[in-house]
């Protein structure tokens, strides 16, 4: 019995790194030289969209790295989210069972600081003259520093060190029917207004008497639908120069210009001018079947959008013949356009071999290889992180081949990477730390709130807001954020709490074990 508390007791002190307070982190220490001599078994975590080519780019990737280190070999987890990832990475820090090498964001990589030393800080990786970005001892052509794109390595920045380095970026982009907005007598501009979506929208959810919609002649039309209600939440905050949160992990969303942005999205859902993929559906299959007229998603779902988009999701029958426009998402100020930042990056975790870390190091190096990123960034609307493959001949000719094919040449997904090529400078991204996550979370979740609220003809006034905010900042645990720098952590995924529920409710039986064997005994003795 003492040994099995004794290991209960363990397991517990196990968990609670992972839950409270943050360590500082410790510079990394190189070795001098990678062992040759001995077998490194590493693991990768990456993410697709069920996407077989980027499956094949990955294991290519494995391949061509373990040809050039024989010694470490490279095994591949596939996820389908982003979410799965991190849920399954905070589960296993407090055992020491998380991956080598791992497909992350910023926002996620704060929570993994907060318990002990899991991610690896670069900096010293990145400038050791041997294994370092460039370095002399390397088996592979990587960039150096400079050459990773300013903007994008700084994202990998947090506090004082950086914790990942960029694997590919895109942005969000406006997908429109341009067919249905002329049939509407409109022009579409340039760079298209807030006003100018509205109005638009209003103007395409007209019906005749019986419930059809004058512009598609159908039953079904959701003339704006959003994919990412977080983004869409942050860069209208962001083109009003409106508060969000800072680095200190202080939040300013409630403000009335938020209050604004709501009672506008009100009034277009009660208009059925709105709508959300998470309460409609996927915008690309309501723009492809002719029942939407502005789609906003990733540049990295280019290649859904579209007539002949080679991932469309709905038959053949229900496509529908239209020119497709590829815009930046709509700006206040046409003048001054701000656009998220976003896109995947990988983070190096700690482990108690040095050895061991470096051999993930240079795994994860080598996906910034032209090789690599040139291959990956061919297959969506991303684009590549760093200046070396931006400006390789190969990469310049695949811009230049737009329309040849509806495949690698696809017209609609390289118009979403020229789209961000051209507005790096115009894009941002959000303060990260330790709760960032949840504050991005609900910052999508008070425009699905409204949405819903509207559809169930709720009054949407001055006080539902101010009861929104306060159930927002409940559900989130926003008002835990910035009281301390450990005071927060972002809640925790299901398989956690089942496992600390089980562990807790076993120290529990034991403890009334130990209890109920003091008092027998107590007993014997009198």
């Amino acid at each position: 019995m003492k040994k099995a508390l004794c290991l209960m007791l363990a397991l517990c002190l196990c968990f609670l790194p992972g839950c409270h307070g943050k360590k500082k982190t410790s510079a990394f220490a190189v070795p001098a030289q990678l062992d040759a001599e001995r077998q490194f078994e590493i693991t990768f975590w990456a993410k697709n969209d069920t996407n077989k080519t980027q499956t094949k780019i990955y294991e290519t990737a494995i391949a061509n790295f373990e040809a050039l280190y024989p010694n470490i070999c490279v095994t591949l987890r596939l996820y389908t989210d982003y979410n799965r990832i991190y849920n399954d990475v905070i589960t296993n820090i407090p055992t020491n069972t998380t991956p080598n090498v791992c497909i992350t964001y910023p926002d996620h990589i704060a929570t993994y600081l907060t318990g002990q030393d899991a991610v690896v800080p670069l900096s010293s990786l990145f400038a050791n003259e041997s294994y370092g970005l460039g370095g002399t001892k390397l088996r592979f052509s990587s960039p150096t520093q400079e050459e990773i794109v300013p903007k994008f390595l700084e994202e990998c920045r947090i506090k004082d060190d950086y914790y990942a380095i960029p694997f590919m970026r895109s942005t969000e982009a406006l997908y429109v029917n341009k067919t249905l907005v002329e049939a509407l007598g409109y022009t579409l501009p340039e760079t298209v207004t807030w006003d100018f979506i509205w109005e638009v929208s209003q103007k395409a959810a007209e019906q005749d008497e019986e419930g059809t919609y004058l512009l598609n002649g159908q039953k079904v039309m959701l003339p704006f639908i959003y994919k990412s209600t977080d983004n869409m939440m942050i860069q209208m905050l962001r083109q009003k120069n409106a508060g969000y949160s800072d680095t200190d992990g202080n939040i300013s969303i409630f403000n009335d210009t938020t209050k604004d942005i709501l009672l506008t999205v009100a009034e277009n859902t009660n208009k059925n001018a709105f709508s959300t993929f998470k309460i409609s559906g996927y915008p690309a299959n309501f723009l492809n079947a002719g029942q939407c007229v502005f789609a906003i998603d990733s540049t990295a779902g280019a290649t859904w959008m579209g007539t002949y988009a080679p991932h469309s999701d709905i038959s053949e029958e229900q496509l529908v013949e239209f020119e497709t426009a590829v815009l930046p998402i709509p700006q206040f100020d046409p003048m001054q356009p701000a656009m998220i930042s976003q896109g995947p990056s990988v983070c190096v975790f700690n482990k108690e071999d040095p050895q061991e870390v470096l051999a993930s190091w240079l795994f994860a190096q080598y996906l910034l290889t032209n090789e690599v990123q040139l291959a990956y960034a061919q297959t969506e609307g991303y684009i590549p992180v760093t200046k070396k493959a931006q400006e390789d001949p190969l990469y310049i000719d695949y811009l230049e081949n737009s329309g040849k094919d509806n495949d690698r040449a696809y017209s609609i997904k390289i118009a979403a990477s020229k789209l961000l090529l051209a507005n790096i400078d115009n894009t941002f991204v959000t303060p990260v730390f330790n709760g960032s996550a949840s504050l991005r979370n609900a910052a999508g979740q008070l425009i699905e709130s409204t949405v819903k609220s509207v559809r169930r003809k709720e009054q949407i006034d001055d006080a539902y807001i101010e009861n929104l905010y306060a159930q927002t900042t409940s559900l989130y645990r926003l008002d835990q954020i910035g009281t301390s720098p450990t005071a927060f952590t972002e809640p925790l995924p299901t398989p956690s709490v089942l496992l600390l529920t089980i562990l807790g409710g076993t120290w529990a039986v034991m403890l009334a074990y130990v209890l109920c064997g003091t008092i027998k005994n107590r007993r014997k003795k009198h």
